[in-house]
């Protein structure tokens, strides 16, 4: 009987860079995740401000770098297919979090999702 190795999906790759960027965080209250529709990601811790509390890190799944078109436009704005943040245990308030997300993410009516 032999073991099968699970295979690792992009979003247990995400996970595992979302608790990585908090670790190396302390002010970080959640971490803005931003997928672009090449797969490739753009991640930062955020604080209780709404400020960055982590360089911004691009990524793409099992991949030595991430795509030429990321590498040409940082991943443009107009490419961005879902964007959230994970939020770190225990979770602001409704209130913070919302204020958050406005001035990180934008409002609902300007975000893609």
């Amino acid at each position: 009987m032999t073991a099968k190795k699970a295979k690792r999906t992009p979003e247990q790759g995400e996970q595992a860079m979302i608790e990585g960027i908090l670790e190396g965080s302390p002010d970080g209250v959640g971490v803005a995740v931003i997928r672009l529709n090449c797969d490739c990601r753009k991640m930062a811790a955020v604080n209780i401000d709404g400020e960055p509390a982590s360089k911004i890190i691009m990524y793409r799944d099992q991949a030595e770098s991430i795509c030429d078109q990321c590498k040409q436009d940082n991943g443009d704005y107009m490419r961005v297919t879902e964007q959230f943040i994970h939020w770190k245990k225990p979770e602001p308030g409704e209130a913070a979090r919302k204020k958050i997300e406005a001035k990180v993410l934008g409002t609902s009516e300007e975000r893609p999702n």
